[in-house]
């Protein structure tokens, strides 16, 4: 190929990706002639003087012309940003979740956050803000999860109304200031961490109930009220919102991370029971998704856009619930295998019957053992089903079952108090959550890990909790690996690297493997679209890689 080729496909070049592989293989190209060259100089003066054959600028020229365009084409683009990074954010220093990343300290950027911009949210909250450190770095660290980030958010404000969030969102956009929005803090992929810095939304202050339709069977809430509140509150009209995640989350981080939980095999997931959002786009705009009826097919899905968008296309300020009867009775029962894939099998098994059961959970032995220490228990040590079937009951047994099984992660702390907790969230077809269990199972056991299994076994769903000490690179690293052979092992079984916990930052690197890089091209034109400055919750679920 001739040095035209080479200049015309340099020139072409959209972005600074596209031009970095064109100038590579250039590059290459010419340093292989260079090479040829060399082999062929002659050994003599009287030779080099001689011979006609030899040329050095047929070598050079080329590639000194190459090196001289790529100088001026990468200086036009310049002037041009790439795609790949935010336009206000140094994303060069950013790290984690690209491919193959095995970090989980988040590296970022710090920008001070101008004066004349925390005037102006003193001015919309009032009291309703804080610089205090301890708060700030409270704010920056997410309660049960081992992700880190360099940087802490610079200002906590705390809105009341959705107004406040729309104006505030305003002024950080004029600013171009990182938002990271902020509810329960439950979850557990580092999705609100501040790696840049910058402002953190806390929405608990929004926690009202606003409207309740008992005859449509659905309630319209603000972000920051918990679904445990919000049971309680439904419980006297003889209704409950069926999604029951890990206490503490909030319906807006639900949202956020499109949540499931244990009775997901029963009622959906949070994409199944969203009718309607209020969210808060980067600009400002108040945008209504859809309307309260069950059924549309009137234009674009925007609900379910924002479902599982973690914040990064939208602040969410009110959510539209789909409700269901409480049920007049059921019962739980408990029962006990020799193996793991034998309760896995039963759990398949019983699903492809038709029972109709609520709710099917697996534990490992080493997960009731965590039970029985926390807990005082005296469960016996083998992997466990538990299901809820429609029936008779003693209301106060199943309720203490259940207390159980959602503090199953706090029990794992009672075996290694000072470690911190690495939780691993695969989901495959049903047909295959048995071996995908059994072949995790054997790896997790091999390893000097404490590691314990926790599986929505009627929906495919699978949890890990691996403890280990951040302390230790070598924990650290075998906890890394752990993760990655279940996510990969997931992946192989045409299953997904996350089933409920979301992306965050801990997920990303998998998500090139599991949609395709088109796939993820799409989603960073609908963020650009949404948000050109980048200030959304920068850093989080698209791979830094991704270019367009």
């Amino acid at each position: 190929m001739g040095f035209s080729f080479w200049l015309a496909r340099l020139r072409s070049c959209s972005n600074k990706s596209a031009f970095s592989n064109a100038f590579r293989d250039s590059f290459y190209h010419y340093k292989s002639q260079l090479n040829t060259c060399q082999k062929n100089l002659p050994s003599t003066i009287a030779e080099k003087t001689n011979s006609h054959a030899f040329s050095w600028s047929s070598c050079l020229l080329p590639l000194a012309f190459a090196v001289s365009a790529g100088s001026l084409t990468f200086q036009s683009h310049n002037n041009h940003p790439s795609l790949c990074e935010p336009s206000n954010l140094d994303s060069r220093k950013v790290t984690i979740g690209g491919k193959a990343s095995t970090e989980f300290v988040v590296k970022g950027t710090h920008k001070e956050v101008p004066q004349e911009l925390i005037d102006e949210l003193k001015a919309i909250c009032q009291d309703n803000m804080t610089l205090d450190y301890d708060e700030r770095f409270y704010h920056g660290k997410p309660q049960n999860s081992f992700h880190k980030a360099v940087n802490i958010p610079d200002v906590v404000v705390f809105p009341r109304s959705e107004e406040e969030v729309s104006q505030i969102v305003k002024s950080c956009n004029k600013h171009k200031v990182p938002i990271v929005p902020y509810g329960g803090a439950t979850s557990i992929e580092g999705h609100t961490l501040s790696p840049n810095g910058g402002v953190c939304i806390d929405m608990t202050l929004m926690k009202r109930v606003k409207a309740l339709h008992i005859r449509d069977m659905d309630v319209v809430v603000e972000p920051g009220i918990g679904w445990m509140e919000l049971n309680e509150y439904l419980e006297p009209y003889g209704l409950f919102f069926p999604l029951d995640p890990g206490p503490g989350a909030t319906i807006g981080g639900m949202c956020a991370t499109r949540c499931s939980g244990s009775l997901a095999v029963r009622y959906g997931t949070m994409r199944d029971n969203v009718i309607s959002l209020k969210v808060v786009l980067a600009n400002g705009d108040i945008v209504k998704t859809a309307s309260r009826a069950r059924k549309s097919a009137a234009g674009y899905d925007l609900t379910r856009l924002m479902i599982g968008s973690e914040g990064t296309l939208g602040v969410v300020t009110e959510v539209t619930l789909r409700l269901q009867k409480i049920p007049e009775h059921s019962v739980v029962a408990m029962c006990n295998f020799p193996t793991i894939k034998d309760a896995a099998d039963v759990a398949i098994d019983t699903m492809l019957s038709g029972i109709q059961v609520s709710r099917v959970e697996l534990l490992d032995e080493v997960q009731v053992r965590a039970i029985n220490i926390a807990n005082g228990k005296n469960l016996p040590e083998v992997p466990t089903l538990m299901f809820e079937f429609i029936g008779t009951e003693d209301p106060e047994a199943k309720k203490e079952l259940w207390k159980i099984r959602k503090e199953a992660l706090w029990a794992c702390f009672a075996m290694e108090p000072n470690f911190e907790a690495m939780i691993s969230d695969v989901c495959v077809p049903l047909s295959n959550l048995a071996e995908l269990i059994s072949r995790s199972k054997q790896e997790l056991d091999a390893s000097s890990l404490v590691c314990t299994v926790i599986a929505h076994a009627g929906d495919g769903n699978f949890h890990t909790v691996i403890l280990f000490d951040p302390n230790e690179e070598e924990h650290r690293r075998e906890a890394e690996r752990l993760n990655q052979f279940m996510v990969y092992t997931a992946l192989s079984m045409e299953g997904t690297c996350t089933g409920e916990h979301g992306v965050g930052t801990g997920k990303m690197k998998y998500l090139e493997k599991e949609f395709g890089i088109e796939a993820l091209q799409t989603m960073k034109r609908i963020k650009t679209a949404l948000d050109p400055n980048n200030i959304m919750n920068p850093g989080k679920l698209i791979p830094p890689h991704v270019c367009f």
